[in-house]
C-alpha cells in the first residue's frame, strides 16, 4: 500500500477502536464539563472574577482532561503484540505513530476545542477573547497530545505510570499553558494576542517535529 493509503486505514482502524471505548474516549469531555460546572461553586459566581480566571482555568482543566487517557495510548498495542508490527517496513514505525497520536486528538483533543466556547460562556470569558481561546486550543492542544504521548511512551512498561505521566508532563507544557493563558488574558483586556499565538504555534510546530522521534525511539526501546 501507498502511505496515503495506510495511514487511512490505520487511522480508521484507530477511530473505529476509540468509538468502541466510547465512555473511554469521552472521559477527557467529561471531566473538563464537570471543571466547568464546579469552578463557579468553588471560586463564587462573581462574573468578574470568573470572566479574569476563565482562561487560564480551561487551559488547566485541557491539561488535566488530556492525561486520563494517556496510560492506554499505546498499552493495548504492547499487550497484544501489535506495537512490534509498527517497526516492520521501510517507515520504521513513524507513520504508525504519527496515526495514533492524531487519531488520539480527534477523539480527545477536538472534543475540547468544539465544546470551549459553550465552557467559556459558562464561565463568563468576555466574549472579545472567545475566538482566541478556541485559536488557542486549536493551536495547542495538538501540543498536548505530543507531549503526553512522549510521556506515555517512556513510561508504557512502568507499574503504575499514571502519575509518573503528570511528573513527566507538567514540566514540558509551561511554556504551552504561559503562551496560551497570555493570549487569552490580552484578549480579554483588548490587546492583540497575534505575538503569544506565535509563540504557541512554533511550540506545536517543535513538538510536531521532535516529539515523534522520541517517542518511537521510546517505543522500539520498549520492546528490546
Amino acid at each position: 500500500m501507498s502511505g496515503w493509503t495506510e495511514a487511512r486505514a490505520l487511522l480508521a482502524r484507530d477511530l473505529q477502536l476509540a468509538f468502541r471505548r466510547l465512555g473511554q474516549t469521552l472521559l477527557p469531555l467529561f471531566f473538563l464539563f464537570a471543571v466547568v460546572v464546579l469552578i463557579p461553586l468553588g471560586v463564587g459566581p462573581g462574573p468578574d472574577l470568573l470572566a479574569r480566571l476563565s482562561g487560564g482555568m480551561l487551559w488547566v482543566a485541557a491539561l488535566l482532561a488530556s492525561l486520563l487517557a494517556l496510560e492506554h495510548l499505546f498499552r493495548p498495542d504492547l499487550d497484544d503484540g501489535s506495537l512490534e508490527q509498527w517497526f516492520v517496513g521501510r517507515r520504521e514505525g513513524y507513520l504508525a505513530v504519527y496515526v495514533r497520536l492524531l487519531a488520539y486528538w480527534l477523539v480527545t483533543g477536538l472534543p475540547i476545542v468544539l465544546f470551549s466556547p459553550l465552557a467559556a460562556m459558562m464561565l463568563n470569558l468576555p466574549t472579545q477573547a472567545l475566538g482566541t481561546l478556541v485559536l488557542s486550543l486549536l493551536i495547542g492542544t495538538p501540543a498536548l497530545t505530543l507531549v503526553g504521548g512522549l510521556a506515555a511512551a517512556l513510561t508504557l512498561t512502568t507499574r503504575g505510570a499514571g502519575a509518573l505521566l503528570a511528573i513527566l508532563v507538567f514540566p514540558l507544557v509551561v511554556p504551552l499553558m504561559i503562551f496560551a493563558a497570555g493570549a487569552v488574558g490580552l484578549a480579554a483586556d483588548g490587546f492583540s494576542p497575534a505575538a503569544h499565538l506565535g509563540l504557541l504555534a512554533a511550540f506545536t510546530i517543535l513538538c510536531l517535529t521532535l516529539a515523534p522521534i522520541g517517542i518511537r525511539a521510546a517505543l522500539k526501546t520498549n520492546l528490546e
